[in-house]
């Protein structure tokens, strides 16, 4: 089954896109941006876009029923590498204990204010005792 997941972002209306799409036990988290979709605004700090991108990361995963627990990939996209080390921090909280495969990648962003983009890949994890009852 395939479920569709929005932020509110006028972004996604506007270029057709899903803040996440949640395909059976898979959750994919579109490229993620920091900025405060209630407001429209953005920090001019990539720390602060950082933290900002995680929390909405973390409402579609939330959404998707799903948690920073269930990510396997993640892609970090930063105009100026040099500025990845000062998110450091941020993705640390998130992704420090989950340890997913990651990948930083040097890129142009749509628009000049955004100084890091963060895409994922979840999956959904089984219930622990239902899979103990498929090896029975």
């Amino acid at each position: 089954m395939r479920r569709l997941i929005s932020s509110g972002s006028s972004f996604e209306a506007q270029i057709g896109y899903s803040r996440a799409v949640v395909d059976g036990d898979w959750v994919f988290v579109s490229g993620t941006t920091g900025f405060d979709y209630a407001d429209m605004t953005i920090s001019d700090d990539v720390a602060v876009q950082a933290e900002q991108a995680l929390k909405n990361i973390a409402a579609a995963l939330t959404e998707a029923g799903a948690s920073f627990a269930d990510v396997v990939r993640v892609h970090y996209l930063l105009p100026d590498a040099a500025d990845f080390e000062a998110c450091w921090p941020a993705l640390g909280r998130a992704f420090g204990e989950v340890r997913p495969a990651a990948t930083m990648m040097q890129v142009g962003l749509a628009d000049p204010r955004m100084k890091i983009e963060i895409e994922v890949t979840a999956r959904l994890r089984l219930d622990p005792l239902s899979s103990l009852d498929d090896n029975v």
